[in-house]
């Protein structure tokens, strides 16, 4: 398939273009996500088709998979993730490559070494690129910031962002027409992309200082117009926040409860891994019993809204290329993507090997292609 001018942003002249014409998105409740994997346990399977585009040689590794694929869905599992020596083997068989970006494209306020020319390759080569991350802290207008004081040359309407993502199931849903509001705990991403769409909020950054008053009959009041609470990242976490969003989804009746991921951990530094997205939704699943929909990675939404709203037919052209399994490499077994693991983030070449114990959720969860970082593209190609 060509490469072709993407004709429909979905940023234009920051403001989001209407989602009236785009498709019922998919999503998850976080349980399901082992119904995904099948009757075998495990995620996805490899398509024929994605099997009948590799190289010769890759087929024949492949063969056991591509067999699975086209009978029963109870063997279609990799046995192990390849590294990629000849990068053609990938390259040749992709036109649209989708990203992560932390610990893929950058680590916490740094690139990646390579990332520049790699981009530029891959584009000079008629590919194109979409960037899609589950960090909602930002909109995709500082997304597009970020990107360009890195450096980076990337256009608004190649990034798509989990807090995006709230906003446009949200949309689709036509929360709007409830009349509610939404809660927020995270960051301004969230809230940013609410305002985008019209749709009211309130605490996000705005709590960020707020205590609870735990005194003799100290209690929280909650606005009773809240009908939906959203949590991401919140490097401003605090108790009243967690007690305001339990008494929400807990006292107010048809308050739904959405989650914009549900990663371990993040780069928020070069330095070290910090406790992640997933942290915060774990303390208010845990305080309510309640689990959310998903809207980010590894749940369908974005892909199905990139696929319609470029009319992408073929997804086994399609290149998933992150450093989780769990949410990376999930999102694109299990929507019929290739998929391409890189070491420069979350995932050891140990784990991915179970050469070590694999984390919890990543059990079974293969790549086709892994490499240490993205320069590998760049070698022998």
């Amino acid at each position: 398939m060509a490469s072709r001018a993407l004709s429909s942003p979905a940023f234009v002249g920051g403001a989001i273009l209407p989602f009236s014409a785009a498709p019922h998105f998919g999503t998850a409740k976080t349980k399901a996500t082992g119904a995904a994997r099948g009757t075998s346990g495990k995620y996805g399977i490899y398509s024929c088709a994605a099997a009948a585009a590799i190289t010769t040689l890759q087929a024949r590794r492949m063969r056991n998979v591509k067999r699975a694929a086209c009978g029963p869905a109870t063997t279609g599992v990799l046995n192990k993730a390849e590294k990629l020596q000849v990068p053609q083997f990938l390259l040749g068989n992709v036109d649209i490559f989708i990203f992560d970006c932390d610990g893929v494209i950058w680590r916490g306020d740094s690139v990646i070494p390579g990332i520049p020319q790699v981009i530029d390759k891959l584009r000079a080569d008629g590919k194109t690129l979409f960037f899609v991350t589950n960090n909602s802290t930002k909109s995709r207008a500082g997304y597009k910031s970020k990107f360009t004081s890195l450096g980076l040359d990337v256009q608004p309407e190649e990034i798509f962002s989990s807090s995006f993502a709230a906003a446009a199931y949200l949309e689709q849903t036509k929360f709007k027409d409830t009349g509610k509001k939404v809660y927020i705990i995270g960051e301004k991403g969230i809230s940013e992309e609410l305002d985008l769409v019209g749709i009211p909020w309130l605490g996000g950054e705005g709590d960020a200082g707020k205590q609870a008053d735990m005194g003799s009959g100290g209690k929280v009041d909650v606005d009773h117009d809240v009908g939906a609470v959203v949590v991401g990242f919140d490097r401003h976490i605090n108790y009243y926040k967690l007690q305001y969003a339990q008494l929400c989804l807990n006292e107010l009746p048809g308050c739904e409860f959405i989650a914009t991921n549900l990663d371990r951990v993040t780069h928020l530094t070069h330095a070290q891994e910090w406790a992640g997205g997933g942290t915060m939704v774990a303390a208010v699943s845990g305080c309510t019993g309640r689990e959310p929909t998903l809207v980010g990675k590894p749940a369908p939404l974005m892909i199905d809204y990139i696929a319609q709203k470029y009319g992408i037919s073929d997804r086994s052209r399609i290149c998933m290329v992150g450093d989780r399994l769990d949410t990376d490499i999930a999102f694109g077994r299990n929507n019929g993507l290739k998929t391409c693991l890189t070491l420069s983030g979350v995932t050891s070449e140990d784990e991915l090997m179970d050469r070590v114990p694999r984390k919890k959720g990543t059990e079974g969860i293969q790549p086709e292609f892994y490499v240490d970082t993205l320069q590998d593209f760049l070698s022998a190609s």
